[in-house]
Order: C-alpha cells, then sequence, then structure tokens
C-alpha cells in the first residue's frame, strides 16, 4: 500500500451502523427499514425510529446495491442491507430519495424530506 493510498484510506470516516443514530432501538423494538418505488419510479426510504441526527445525503453502490447513510458530520452509516434488483435499476436515476418517519404505533406516516443521493460506481 503505498502512503498516497493509506492516507486516503484514513481520510473517509469509518463506517458504523445505522442503528447507533437511531432512537429506541433494542432487541424487543428493532428499526424497520424498508426501501420502495412509488407509482412514479421514485426511490422512497420508510423508517419507524427517529434519528437523533440529520443525514445529509445517501451514498449507493452501483455495483454491490450497498446503501450507506451519511450524517451532518460526514460519518457513514451502513444500513446493513443490500437493496433488490427490482428497485435497485431505479437507483441509477435517483437524485434524491423521499425518506418518511412512519408512526411506530400507528404505521402512518409523520413526516418526511427528501436526501441527495450521490451514485459510485466501480
Amino acid at each position: 500500500m503505498t502512503e498516497e493510498t493509506q492516507h486516503e484510506i484514513s481520510d473517509r470516516p469509518p463506517v458504523g451502523t445505522l442503528v447507533d443514530f437511531v432512537y429506541g432501538v433494542d432487541d424487543d423494538n428493532p428499526l424497520d427499514i424498508e426501501v420502495a418505488v412509488n407509482e412514479e419510479g421514485r426511490v422512497v426510504i420508510f423508517h419507524d425510529k427517529p434519528f437523533k441526527v440529520d443525514l445529509s445525503w445517501f451514498e449507493y453502490d452501483l455495483e454491490t446495491s450497498k446503501l450507506d447513510f451519511v450524517l451532518d458530520d460526514g460519518e457513514i452509516r451502513d444500513a446493513g442491507m443490500r437493496i433488490a434488483p427490482q428497485i435497485s435499476k431505479h437507483m441509477q436515476n435517483t437524485h434524491q430519495i423521499l425518506t418518511i418517519l412512519m408512526d411506530d404505533s400507528t404505521g402512518e406516516p409523520k413526516e418526511g424530506k427528501y436526501i441527495p443521493l450521490i451514485l459510485h460506481r466501480a
């Protein structure tokens, strides 16, 4: 590994798990996330627990189908899931993802906002 490559690796923030920055998650009450495509072909993420800090953007790797959540401070959080092929094809044409917090008890939407998406290709 060259010194330049080592420097680039150390400049990238470490990747943590998504549940580290979500309120109310424990063994009996896991985080529920669903990635879907609406009738207009836009990607939507539904989640049932509020985030402790705001998301700045999503990063999606087209080769591995891995979706990461990036926080305001640049920390990267792995959602721990691969995106299904039928949804993955819509990611290529997406510049932002509608992210909706669902009410854990009623199942109704509480709030939503658009968050930018950055695509990566190996």
